[in-house]
């Protein structure tokens, strides 16, 4: 496999009436064994070649049970050689499939995989599960975190994961505790693939699976899935709550209800014609806001069609817990991706830096530094060329060295990390010479020294070119790879014309390690210190999208706190956010009906346009002013399957979001 994986099992295949089961805990099999040249009928591997470096071998270093399970792992920078493949014999398209495995995690390492969706490995992932530093994170490629779980490194613990496929309704347990549930991108199954990455080192036990009908009853409905629109405490979170038509008549009208912290929330559906096995997402109009620990969570559909209970009330409830993260004070963490328009694997790069502004755009400054394209800038690249294994990687607050997709444990990490000093920057900006002098200013909380360094890097938004150089390889072309976040549906080198560039670093001062003359050789805490700073714009740069990102690097060289602003006294995307919080589309993928929800802080004037990746219009609308928290309708039926741009104009500043059509 030629693309980031993990975890996984065995099995052991029996037939029944209505059901296929597999089980495998390896006790009959001898310590040494190659599972594809034992069991060739369950394994093999990614080539096809077994009883080799590829496959895996039995052993009785590590058990759940018994005395023999197998073991994985990796200190190849590409991940490998083992490359095992679990063959179920065949594609699973309805009834509720359920996969078990028990895996112990190396102190320190990594585990992951994925399941495959179809019969031919390779051609549409359908989930990836990657466990590291005692969290486990399910995602569909498009969609990140749709199950977080935590584990003990060094310890036993069991999986199972759960696919309704009849309803598109999945959810995954640790230990018996459900961490998730969701409804899938891609909602079939065929395999399961086990890769270990660059740093894995896991053992697999007792693996089980199993298929089962699933009747649906005349009048049911359940709830698929529950996302409260923020994790982070102080954040007041918009909720969506997916609802499901898991009956066979039609669903008119029902009412959801989420119960936290003591208060409940309702919203009531009317007017829908929601046919059996569909699903809806229902936007809540009011906000919830999180408070610190963990509290349980419920959201409950109810009132079918004005009739009161359904016909399976058992499955009305979705319940589940949550523990918000707790930002330190003034605290804004660092995210630095090396990339390449050359890179065909760093689209999945972009994918997660743009999810991480959009999901943590308060908390969180990512920086693109590009290499061997025409937005790179040469000592910035060369230095972050000096700290990463290869392309893409990702640095969050100059920590160790991750792939872009895994960013999320370091980033919660070091959120609740408190600063040395509280960042802010002030910017004087002289149009017609176009010099920017940027004042970043350090209040301290905390002693320091003179080896704590600042430095100011400038990002631009929206980067645009016409060269080659501007095309992006693409590694998910065709959907080979999995899905990620559109690409899979644009060719394996996107045209210039196609490709619009976010976080582009143009310019760090006075170097990456930082300033050596920032602060005198004690500092005490309430003191405060500033530094000025100069750049001139080309003019190619457009100052309305640059972002000042001030940092502080402690005496070990990570980043010890920042800070994020427009140009002052520019209409910038920064200053923007103050009455414009962003926009998401849901369902994305969509296939009839999209819908774009856009988050204002006070009443805004807002035009949208939907473009083909050929640049060709599709529509337009002015909406006039909106007043907050409004949506907007996309009918989308009638368009062909690919990918399409969503331009949102607000208050004359443009944001553009990617639209995938199925």
């Amino acid at each position: 496999m030629k693309k980031i994986t993990l975890v996984v099992s065995a099995v052991l295949f029996t037939l029944g009436a209505q059901a296929q089961i597999m089980s495998e805990n390896f006790d009959a099999l001898t310590v040494a064994d190659y599972m594809g040249t034992v069991s060739p009928t369950y394994w093999t591997t990614w080539s096809g070649a077994t009883g080799g470096a590829e496959d895996v071998q039995v052993t009785a270093a590590q058990a759940n049970s018994g005395s023999n399970s197998i073991h994985f792992s990796s200190t190849g920078a590409n991940g490998g050689p083992q490359d095992v493949v679990i063959d179920f014999g065949q594609q699973f398209t309805d009834g509720i499939v359920t996969y078990e495995s028990s895996i112990y995690v190396v102190a320190g390492a990594n585990a992951y995989f994925n399941l495959q969706a179809t019969p031919v490995i390779g051609t549409t992932w359908a989930l990836n599960v990657n466990a590291d530093g005692g969290m486990l994170s399910i995602d569909d490629g498009l969609t990140a975190n749709l199950a977080v779980g935590s584990y003990t490194d060094a310890t036993w613990f069991t999986l199972k994961i759960e696919a309704n496929l009849t309803l598109n309704l999945w959810k995954a347990f640790v230990d018996g505790v459900e961490i998730g549930t969701w409804t899938n991108g891609v909602n079939t199954l065929a395999s399961v693939d086990i890769f270990p990455l660059q740093g894995s080192d896991f053992y697999i036990d007792d693996v089980s699976f199993d298929q089962q009908p699933f009747v649906l009853p005349n009048n049911n409905a359940t709830v698929s899935g529950l996302n409260v629109g923020s994790n982070i405490v102080g954040v007041d979170g918009t909720p969506t709550v997916t609802v499901v038509n898991a009956g066979v008549n039609a669903i008119t009208s029902f009412d959801v209800t989420i119960d936290y912290n003591g208060n409940q929330y309702i919203e009531n559906v009317t007017g829908q014609n929601l046919t059996s096995t569909n699903s809806m997402d229902v936007v809540y109009t009011t906000v919830i806001p999180l408070v610190a620990g963990s509290l349980p969570i419920t959201a409950t559909v109810s009132n079918v069609n004005a009739g009161g209970a359904d016909d399976d009330p058992s499955d009305d409830v979705l319940a589940s817990t949550i523990d918000p993260i707790v930002p330190a004070a003034g605290k804004m963490v660092v995210g630095e991706e090396g990339t390449g328009t050359w890179c065909p694997w760093c689209v999945r790069g972009t994918v997660f830096m743009d999810r991480f502004e959009q999901d943590y755009g308060d908390f969180w400054a990512g920086i693109a530094v590009h290499n061997g394209d025409p937005m790179v800038v040469a000592d910035y690249d060369a230095a972050i060329g000096g700290l990463i294994g290869g392309y893409p990687s990702a640095l969050v607050d100059r920590g160790p060295d991750v792939d872009p997709s895994a960013m999320t444990n370091d980033f919660f990490d070091r959120l609740q990390t408190a600063p040395t000093a509280f960042l802010s920057t002030t910017s004087t900006w002289d149009a017609t010479s176009r010099e920017l002098v940027v004042t970043i200013t350090a209040d301290f909380q905390a002693a320091a020294n003179d080896n704590y360094k600042l430095a100011v890097v400038l990002t631009e938004d929206g980067v645009t070119g016409t060269s080659s150089g501007y095309n992006q390889a693409n590694a998910y072309a065709g959907g080979g790879n999995g899905v990620m976040g559109g690409y899979e549906l644009l060719p394996s080198s996107v045209p210039a014309a196609q490709m619009v560039y976010d976080h582009v670093a143009r310019a760090i001062e006075p170097s990456f390690g930082g300033d050596a003359t920032s602060f005198p050789a004690t500092v005490a805490s309430g003191e405060v210190h500033s530094k000025d700073y100069t750049f001139t714009l080309p003019a190619e740069w457009n100052e309305n999208n640059i972002h000042i990102i001030g940092m502080m690097m402690d005496p070990a060289g990570r980043v010890d706190n920042a800070s994020k602003s427009g140009i002052d006294g520019l209409v910038s995307l920064t200053d923007l956010e103050q009455t414009f919080k962003g926009f998401s589309i849901y369902p994305n993928p969509a296939t009839t009906v999209a819908t774009v929800e856009i988050q204002l802080e006070a009443t805004s004037d807002v035009q949208l346009r939907l473009i083909d990746m050929s640049g060709k219009e599709i529509a337009a609308r002015n909406y006039g002013a909106l007043e907050i928290s409004s949506t907007i309708q996309l009918n989308t039926i009638d368009l062909n399957a690919g990918v399409y741009l969503v331009e949102l104009t607000v208050n004359g500043q443009r944001m553009t979001k990617r639209l995938v059509i199925e």
